[in-house]
């Protein structure tokens, strides 16, 4: 990393910062409000690969948030590993989920990155899935709609028993849930979020627990609950088999079809 990089990333000037930590997984909040000199900074941190990737986007906003949360990206992975940036690169799995490599070699390390209105969320963790997103509570759209379509029978049940804010608190408290398990499988949403069901024990208002996917049993994840004023958020992680003792039991296993 040259001097002008290494200045851009220190604490008074970066665009992130410490958010939650769970396990062995560190969550980084991103703040992506407007800021042109800030952009700027971000961009000096891209390969011309991503800097493409920049340029394909239409809109200023998405630009936005892809500079900023990949430029913090590079900024922790480059720290986490001891490597420069020109040495830093990223390939992708079968559905898209991005891994890293250093000097063309792929790296222990597991990571995600979501990004939801103004705010974004980046989990780092050591080798294994992750998952993470963050998405702006937004009582305009259609929830009942939606909520036929991507919850279980039982999730959708619990839905029409509350109204007003807290309806709105747990469809996207649950949407989060399911999407951080998704993007932690890897499997982006050929994987139908109905098909599987967050254990009741979060439905009303635990934290954290332990998650199986019906279709995959032997491997158990971690869901945590990320949640703050303007957005709710949850991080999803595989555990390794010896760390599944200390957890509570999985209660969301029957629904699978």
């Amino acid at each position: 990393m040259n001097q002008g990089l290494a200045e851009s990333a220190s604490t008074h000037a970066c665009w992130w910062r410490p958010f939650r930590t769970i396990g062995d997984v560190s969550v980084t909040y991103v703040d992506l409000a407007y800021g042109e000199a800030r952009e700027g900074r971000a961009m000096a941190w891209l390969d011309s690969q991503e800097r493409a990737r920049w340029r394909r986007y239409l809109h200023p906003r998405p630009r936005r948030d892809f500079a900023l949360c990949r430029a913090a990206l590079r900024v922790m992975l480059c720290s986490r590993l001891g490597c420069r940036n020109d040495e830093l690169a990223f390939g992708t799995l079968r559905y898209g989920k991005p891994y890293a490599l250093v000097g063309g070699s792929p790296v222990p390390i597991g990571f995600n990155v979501s990004h939801g209105g103004r705010h974004g969320l980046i989990a780092l963790g050591a080798a294994g899935r992750i998952g993470v997103d963050v998405e702006e509570r937004n009582a305009r759209r259609d929830l009942d709609g939606i909520m036929r379509m991507v919850y279980t029978p039982e999730e959708q049940a619990e839905l029409d028993r509350v109204n007003g804010e807290q309806k709105v608190r747990l469809f996207f408290s649950l949407w989060t849930m399911k999407e951080a398990l998704i993007k932690a499988l890897g499997t982006g949403f050929s994987l139908n979020p109905s098909r599987f069901e967050i254990p009741p024990a979060l439905r009303r208002g635990g934290r954290g627990g332990l998650f199986r996917f019906p279709h995959h049993p032997a491997t158990g994840w971690w869901i945590e609950k990320l949640d703050a004023n303007g957005f709710a958020a949850a991080v999803a992680y595989e555990l390794a088999p010896a760390s599944e003792g200390a957890e509570a039991d999985n209660t969301s296993g029957e629904r699978w079809q």
